[in-house]
């Protein structure tokens, strides 16, 4: 009996989407950089950094928290290994959606998109509530203005809808300015504490193994007074490690609008995380070392972790230094949830076009080429969540409704399934290759990547669910995270049943709408 060969069944896999009748994304529209612009904004330097570091030493690894970020540089570079050699062959605005369809088939497909779209969607409105904590504090600070926190996050709202409407070239370019001002003063940063005579740099902070011993309890002083530091969890140091790539992983999803996206975006994903994971181990090696002692660095990061990197740089460059970090929070916080309310988009627009979900979401504008539907719906989707959190947990307390209710407790939702999805792709990958293409990318992208990575990323998601209480996933919300991240991937696999069965046509096309070039 004959084989079918590779390619044949392949085609017989996927529809070409510039031969269906559906809108097209501006093609060729960005290049590498451009590709980085949208998707390493979205991993939001200066956000991860002044948001994930201090939280992750105090609760987690202290001194070591270096080494959780260059552990985490290890393993999501063994992920990239595969989702690479993934993109390499399949081009798609859908990404995740479309790899876990054509490797573990429709159905999964379909809750993988439905997890997808809704993951990026309230890290959008999560990332704006984190803009409306900082911007509640710079405004009252320089002007005394006490502005309820819901009015801010609902102007990220309307300022990136209307951005995101025009061509993704825009886009890029402001998300371009922002990266690289975040990423200027956290040199400038560094280069301060690198100089600074009171700093002190221990070599074993960088160790990866290191990551797993805890804090310690202790006792210890912060503005003269005694403060007790309680015994940290080193899974909270290693998982915010890994909170802070959440973005990189959008690279696919703009395959379909950049210049030579079988080449680019896998470049795109190894430059993201190595080039994240090298300025992210360097970055918080110099802020636990901005102290003189472990037990000094701790204090500040759990009992004034807002100035844990702007006192050490006001000190060692100036207060010029601060007030510039101080302000670039607010475009790196509105920066990142751009991003991701682009990929969100893009995710509603891929479900869309293929007819599977909410058919008007598939189309593009006549003279930009934005899923500008997709992008409005998204953002009515970030204002409803933004809103329900207001309505029931008030807009008076920036701390605890802004940044703890909605910054937190919708990060930790998006990022469980973020990490599941991780985990699907990563299989999604070995069984595509075996399937399509047996022998051709070799036994560590076709193999042994995607198992290393299937096994990490469900290891994350053990340590999230564990550790929820010390994340602050408490209450009515927090503490059903999990169930919430479970009911959306079952309602999404159930929908991709429902049209198997009611509109097998449209089933066929679950994921499989790929841009061949």
């Amino acid at each position: 009996m004959s084989q079918i060969p590779a390619s044949a069944l392949e085609a017989q896999e996927s529809f070409d989407v510039k031969k269906e009748k559906v809108d097209m994304l501006h093609g060729k529209a960005v290049g590498v950089m451009g590709v980085l612009f949208l998707t390493v904004t979205g991993a939001a330097p200066e956000s991860a950094m002044l948001g994930n570091v201090p939280f992750g030493a105090s609760a987690g690894n202290g001194m070591y928290m270096p080494g959780a970020f260059l552990l985490a540089t290890i393993v999501l570079t063994i992920f990239s290994i595969g989702y690479a050699a993934m993109a390499s062959k399949v081009s798609s605005v859908g990404g995740f959606y479309s790899y876990i369809s054509l490797g573990l088939g429709r159905d999964m497909g379909m809750a993988s998109g439905m997890a997808s779209f809704a993951s990026y969607s309230v890290f959008e409105a999560s990332l704006y509530g984190l803009f409306a904590y900082f911007a509640n504090a710079w405004v009252k600070a320089h002007f005394g203005i006490d502005i309820e926190w819901i009015w801010l996050a609902l102007f990220c709202v309307v300022l990136a809808a209307l951005l995101s409407h025009f061509d993704v070239q825009l886009s890029a370019k402001i998300l371009g300015v922002a990266l690289i001002l975040e990423v200027f003063i956290l040199l400038v940063f560094n280069a301060g504490v690198a100089m600074s005579p009171t700093a002190k740099f221990d070599i074993s902070a960088l160790n990866p193994l290191n990551a797993f011993i805890p804090v310690a309890e202790q006792k210890a002083t912060f503005a003269g007074e005694e403060v007790a530091i309680a015994a940290g969890a080193a899974a909270v140091g290693i998982f915010m490690a890994f909170w802070s790539w959440v973005g990189f992983e959008m690279a696919p999803n703009y395959a379909e609008e950049s210049v030579d996206p079988k080449h680019i975006v896998p470049r795109s994903l190894y430059i993201s995380v190595i080039g994240l994971g090298i300025f992210y181990t360097i970055t918080s090696w110099c802020a636990v070392s901005a102290y003189p002692t472990e037990s000094d660095m701790l204090a500040k990061a759990a009992k004034d972790s807002s100035n844990f990197f702007l006192t050490p740089l006001e000190q060692n460059v100036g207060t010029w230094a601060s007030e510039l970090m101080g302000f670039l929070i607010l475009t790196s916080s509105f920066a990142c949830g751009m991003a991701f309310h682009n990929t969100a988009a893009r995710y509603a627009y891929s479900l869309g076009r293929e007819g599977v979900f909410l058919s008007f979401f598939g189309k593009t504008h006549p003279t930009y080429k934005s899923p500008y539907t997709a992008s409005l719906g998204q953002s009515a989707l970030a204002a409803l969540w933004l809103g329900l959190f207001a309505y029931f947990l008030g807009t008076d307390d920036p701390t605890a409704q802004a940044y703890v209710a909605v910054y937190t407790m919708l990060a930790i939702l998006g990022t469980m399934l973020l990490l599941i999805l991780q985990a699907f792709v990563s299989i999604a990958i070995l069984l595509y290759f075996q399937k399509n293409h047996p022998g051709e990318v070799g036994i560590i992208p076709g193999l042994i990547a995607p198992v290393i990575s299937f096994v990490a990323q469900v290891y994350l998601v053990y340590l999230l669910v564990t550790n929820l209480a010390t994340f602050g996933g408490a209450g009515a919300f927090g503490s059903n995270i999990p169930y919430y991240a479970l009911g959306i991937v079952v309602w999404g696999f159930a929908w991709g049943v429902i049209l198997r069965v009611a509109a097998p046509e449209t089933h066929a096309k679950i994921g499989r709408l790929v841009y061949n070039e």
